[in-house]
């Protein structure tokens, strides 16, 4: 065993233990069981514990899940500061997972092919074989969320690349609770003129006005300096 495949282990090792951590806290946080859990990824309890202790990988679609179920960001699990955005009455989203392995399994194939990689060498880059690589792709087996790190840093590009991010039922709805999260951090005053009806008419106008290039805003506005003088 080289030295570079003894680091690497470690620090797989260190980010499951790292990653397990950040889970427990948002299940805490969020009032949620293990049993809770296992049942909307569909596993059992004791794989969640061991999730937790850092002694079983997660994958990207699994913690975007529990991420769902607790009601926070997906980057809780590599950003600390991530608030936890309560929100009841969540639907269902076990019937998503299938999907979102397909999902990151064709992200990360055309993030290879785009990069000129074959599955050999991610294969090597993580201590795979080339068949695990081509069952990764294709959605037929989780990725480790700690793999995909890696493969994801070797490919040049962010975890946030896999992310559901309008891709789907978990990322529209993440989205709308971080513009919800956006919209209370807003004074009050703009927030009652945002939401008075006699006004969408302004924010129509706004969102046109920000779409248009510089130089034809320009020409608007003299215009409306000739008008009032």
């Amino acid at each position: 065993m080289t030295e570079t495949t003894v680091h690497t282990e470690e620090r797989l090792r260190l980010r499951k233990r790292i990653i397990g951590v950040l889970l427990r806290n948002a299940r805490e946080r969020a009032n949620k069981t293990k049993q809770e859990c296992a049942d909307a990824l569909g596993v059992s309890p004791d794989l969640i514990a061991d999730y937790e202790a850092g002694e079983a990988e997660i994958s990207l679609p699994e913690l975007e899940t529990l991420a769902f179920l607790f009601n926070c960001p997906p980057d809780h699990f590599w950003r600390q500061d991530a608030d936890l955005i309560p929100e009841p009455d969540s639907p269902p989203i076990s019937d998503v997972l299938t999907l979102r392995h397909r999902i990151v399994g064709a992200l990360l194939r055309q993030a290879r092919l785009e990069a000129g990689k074959t599955q050999k060498e991610l294969a090597a880059l993580i201590g795979r074989s080339d068949k695990v690589i081509s069952d990764y792709e294709y959605g037929e087996r989780p990725i480790p969320i700690v793999e995909l790190e890696l493969l994801a840093q070797a490919l040049h590009i962010p975890i946030e690349h896999f992310l559901d991010a309008q891709r789907g039922p978990l990322g529209r709805i993440h989205r709308e609770r971080e513009i919800n999260r956006r919209f209370e951090q807003l004074p009050i005053e703009i927030r009652e003129f945002v939401t008075h009806p006699l006004n969408v008419k302004y924010l129509e106008v706004a969102m046109r006005l920000a779409e248009m290039e510089v130089d034809r805003l320009r020409s608007i506005a003299e215009g409306l300096l000739d008008i009032t003088y």
